[in-house]
């Protein structure tokens, strides 16, 4: 598990914000500042029976007396959100790493357009905030199955850039619906797109945009959550640590990073789902054979970094920087 500092957070207020949806306010046990972070940060949360989850922080940036997470009940979670939704009560103390960002604004971008599905919205939004707040070009499309189930109508309504949003409801008339091809048809050099929602919204979102040829680098994108790819062709392999020349054997059903704990090397994990990046290990030698929704096509092919939670080798061994 991780080894990365933490912080104790109070549950000050939590708040139904639409349908399926509640946002906590997380401050500080001790009453202290929290620690600063920029749009589109996220923090691992410990939540009962060992459960961490990544949730992004939705406030203002300028904000150091809170932190506020907006998590969606989801039916097939694995017990994270239903942990919130039915356990979580306001005065709840709970454990909490500092704010990462591997999402972060492209200052350089001349125009960003900023996608939300669902409760994706959290880190879009709060990116939306800071670029309203510099003056910055930008339009935000926020997508979801309807009004009901649409989070911070309210504060969006009441910002000084909600003539900026464009809401699309799958429950809607077809002429408000998000059409992806109209408005990915023509990459504009300087102009950034920023994706964040539901798998399927965001495979929908990156597979028109890169064939449209949006290039990559001006794409950014999280994954809240994936499925890790299973295949009858997996197979065990090697791991060898650079460090020691130790010989680490990874079975078929086994994760890198479970092989690992077994033989007692233990490295920084949160997600397990190849999403977060906290596990990103240097490959020195073999070739990975990349399952994770982190790394970026271009990062896949250099085959010089993988996420041990949920990739593995097509090679019969793995030399790793550890």
């Amino acid at each position: 598990m991780s080894t990365a500092p933490t912080l104790l957070v109070r549950v000050a207020r939590k708040a139904q914000e639409a349908l399926d949806i509640v946002t906590l306010e997380l401050v500080a046990t001790d009453g202290r500042a929290l620690p600063a972070f920029s749009a589109g940060s996220h923090v691992d949360v410990m939540l009962p029976q060992g459960i961490t989850r990544q949730y992004s922080l939705c406030n203002d940036p300028t904000e150091t007396h809170r932190y506020l997470i907006g998590v969606l009940r989801d039916p097939s979670s694995r017990g994270g959100s239903v942990a919130v939704h039915d356990s979580l009560q306001e005065g709840d103390v709970l454990t909490i790493s500092a704010p990462r960002n591997h999402f972060g604004l492209a200052h350089e971008a001349k125009k960003h357009l900023l996608l939300a599905g669902g409760i994706g919205v959290t880190p879009i939004l709060c990116m939306a905030e800071r670029l309203a707040m510099t003056g910055a070009d930008f339009a935000l499309h926020y997508a979801t199955r309807a009004p009901e189930r649409t989070a911070f109508r309210g504060r969006i309504a009441a910002s000084t850039f909600s003539g900026r949003v464009h809401f699309h409801y799958d429950n809607g008339d077809a002429a408000q619906k998000l059409d992806l091809k109209v408005l990915f048809a023509k990459p504009q050099a300087g102009t950034h797109l920023y994706v964040c929602g539901p798998k399927g919204f965001m495979d929908a979102v990156l597979n028109t945009a890169r064939s449209s040829g949006w290039p990559e680098a001006q794409i950014h994108y999280e994954f809240f959550g994936a499925e890790v790819a299973r295949s009858e062709s997996d197979a065990s392999f090697e791991i060898k640590l650079a460090s020691s020349g130790r010989i680490i054997m990874v079975p078929k059903d086994q994760s890198v990073t479970q092989a690992l704990a077994a033989a007692g090397v233990d490295i920084m994990i949160s997600c397990e789902q190849g999403v977060c990046g906290t596990c990103l290990t240097r490959v020195l030698e073999g070739v990975p054979d990349h399952k994770d929704s982190y790394l970026t096509p271009e990062e896949q092919a250099a085959n010089d970094q993988f996420t041990p939670c949920c990739s593995r080798s097509k090679t019969p061994q793995l030399v790793l920087d550890l």
